[in-house]
């Protein structure tokens, strides 16, 4: 857009997320300790932050606001005013780009740099120290889309459990040497729905095709600097945005075509999304998205001593499904 103006409309709590009208978009995002969230527009590359409006209104702990004449392609983030006390398990610092937990697309990849913790790495005084470094042009960015699909025509085929075979796959690992499939769509969603893997599917009995992780996942810097990458998908930086390594072009309806391909071959689609934790880390991994929106509310964090995430999962964090607002999410 040429122009933000002055300020946000008040706009609605619900949905959560960003939400296209056709006039403009909604922006809604949960936290219940913030004292304010501004949303930061970009560039269509992502590259320049064009201006931050706050969000205005707050209701049931959702804030939002409504930005007019805008639409698909937007590009956007938060950044969260509040308290920075680790000790009482705050970790509010507008200097660090937030992902929306709510996005439907991303932009771009985490580029690993010290400035992606709140805190500063190599202090004396560890996470209780207070990074003042922008993340974002170290930052994913999220992008508005366009949601409508003509689900009208697709079948589910409710097949029978005594009757269902289920084929638990990849989507790179089960396409990318079919040579029946054209070589810029193997190891993608558009692969999945190619005639070829659904003979093959059907050919040898399966009813069900199981995906490990399609949303949007981070590439570890611990495994980069390895020269390695994260192949499973399961530290989680997006459950609503298809992971983007998966797609031959920028279509967001690949994903949906290829589930409605299958559907209509009679095979049932299931997504394997673990829900537990996800890709911030414990206290001191980076703040991404969770962690600066609202720390104390997403988190499972020790009683005695909130600085500390609980590690129940071996990944560092534990979701807090104590909240309503993350049980919802």
């Amino acid at each position: 857009m040429d122009t933000l103006p002055d300020r946000l409309q008040p706009g609605s709590p619900y949905p959560l997320g960003a939400t296209f009208d056709g006039e403009g978009v909604n922006f809604a995002v949960f936290s219940a300790n913030a004292d304010a969230i501004d949303l930061c527009i970009f560039d269509p590359g992502g590259r320049r932050e064009l201006g931050r409006l706050p969000l205005p209104e707050c209701t049931d702990e959702v804030w939002h606001g409504y930005l007019p004449d805008v639409g698909p392609g937007l590009t956007y983030g938060f950044r969260a005013h509040g308290r920075y006390e680790p000790e009482a398990g705050h970790r509010f610092n507008p200097n660090k780009l937030l992902l929306d937990p709510y996005a439907r697309k991303l932009q771009g990849q985490i580029k690993w740099t010290d400035a992606l913790h709140g805190y500063r790495i190599g202090s004396r005084k560890e996470d209780l120290s207070f990074d003042k470094r922008d993340s974002a042009p170290a930052m994913p960015k999220a992008v508005v889309v366009d949601d409508h699909w003509d689900w009208s025509r697709d079948t589910r085929p409710n097949t029978p459990w005594s009757d269902t075979v289920i084929y638990e796959a990849h989507v790179k690992g089960l396409t990318k040497l079919m040579e029946e499939v054209p070589a810029r769509e193997r190891g993608t969603y558009a692969a999945l729905g190619h005639p070829a893997v659904i003979r093959h599917l059907k050919r040898i009995g399966v009813t069900a095709i199981e995906l490990l992780p399609i949303h949007a996942f981070t590439q570890d810097r611990f495994l980069q600097e390895k020269g390695l990458r994260n192949y499973w998908g399961y530290n989680t930086l997006g459950f609503f945005a298809p992971e983007q390594g998966y797609m031959s072009s920028e279509h967001q309806d690949e994903l949906r075509r290829a589930v409605h391909r299958l559907h209509k071959a009679g095979i049932e689609v299931i997504l394997d999304v673990v829900y537990n934790h996800t890709c911030e880390g414990s206290e001191r991994g980076p703040t991404l998205s969770w962690r600066g929106l609202d720390n104390a509310s997403y988190y499972r964090l020790v009683a005695d001593n909130p600085r500390y995430t609980i590690n129940d999962t071996g990944t560092g964090n534990t979701l807090n499904m104590s909240k309503a607002r993350v049980i919802q999410m």
